[in-house]
């Protein structure tokens, strides 16, 4: 039996398009509805008749798509989200699409079919998921991160401007050679907070030295690559900005394989802070991010637009701080 996929596919549209010209929805182009009704008859697609019946109107559920259920910035965002969710009487389905694009496009699709009440999506770098939400009337916000592909409200954190922050107060702490190791290219977090890392260095008259970079996948294990690849290297950093908390844990196991102490003889900032960064031995500086504050001012903005608010899309844009500790102090 011919699947919702399989006539998407064979029609060259979105799940979301056969869906809505099945159920008669009249914002479905004409040429599209033809070309999707073509697909259904050559398929002989068939739709669940019950489930098909029950998903005729929205439910109160809303769909969360995250990056990394093991980070605790997102485990904030979450519960952001569903605090705000719960009060006003929404479930909250969450789906984690560890920064893959077929795995979120996935996700979306599938939310989409279930006519979920609306969706909140922190896209991959290179998201696939946005072009789903271009084609439909569900109400969307993006978080974290922009969405390029289909735009609508949108909850940021200016994390250019922290990780200049961060790099300043390297500076000032007496270390000269500063080193970043990032997200991968093209994903706009990683390149903000290089940005941001560059400007620093301007602003404290430093050169800016691409030897002392390094971009790998927001995880552990490349960032330990990475940090080794830098400490190993003829002319090593004496201070590294990393771009975020599971990072960080990559670079710590790093420094403690090599025998090098944060603080002493590395001075380390990590972005995020996560529940064990003022645990450690020494403390870990970071830059804290506002993440329950994005889930929650996601969800409102998400509750305000299915309660059919107009108006063009808004970009909220919130701000961290550094919260420097022992493991940016030489001393």
């Amino acid at each position: 039996m011919a699947t919702i996929n399989e006539v998407a596919e064979r029609a060259g549209v979105s799940t979301a398009t056969v869906s809505r010209t099945l159920n008669g929805k009249d914002t479905v182009d004409s040429e599209l509805a033809a070309r999707v009704l073509a697909a259904v008859a050559e398929l002989d697609y068939r739709p669940n008749g019950p489930a098909r019946n029950l998903r005729r109107q929205e439910t109160p559920v809303l769909a969360l798509v995250i990056s990394d259920v093991e980070n605790p910035f997102f485990t904030a965002i979450s519960r952001g989200v569903e605090d705000v969710a719960h009060a006003a009487g929404y479930s909250v389905v969450l789906c984690n699409s560890d920064d893959d694009a077929d795995k979120e496009r996935s996700y979306v699709s599938v939310a989409l079919e279930e006519r979920v009440a609306g969706i909140l999506l922190s896209p991959t770098g290179h998201t696939s998921g946005g072009e789903l939400l271009n084609d439909t009337a569900t109400p969307f916000v993006a978080l974290d991160r922009p969405l390029p592909d289909a735009p609508g409200d949108t909850v940021l954190v200016d994390t250019g401007s922290a990780a200049r922050e961060a790099t300043e107060h390297l500076a000032a702490q007496g270390y000269r050679r500063l080193g970043c190791i990032t997200g991968p290219a093209g994903v706009p977090t990683a390149d903000e907070r290089l940005a941001g890392y560059r400007a620093g260095l301007r602003a404290a008259g430093m050169p800016d030295c691409s030897s002392l970079v390094r971009r790998s996948e927001f995880k552990a294990a490349g960032a330990g690559r990475a940090a080794r690849s830098l400490l190993e290297s003829t002319r090593p950093p004496d201070a590294l900005l990393v771009a975020n908390n599971a990072m960080a844990l990559g670079v710590l196991e790093t420094l403690r394989e090599l025998g090098v102490r944060a603080g002493s003889d590395v001075g380390l900032v990590a972005f995020d802070d996560a529940p064990w960064a003022r645990l450690l031995d020494p403390p870990l500086s970071v830059v804290a991010q506002p993440a329950y504050d994005i889930g929650a001012v996601g969800a409102r903005l998400l509750l305000n637009r299915i309660g059919n608010e107009r108006g063009e899309p808004s970009t909220t844009t919130l701000s961290a701080h550094l919260v420097p500790r022992a493991s940016s102090d030489p001393r």
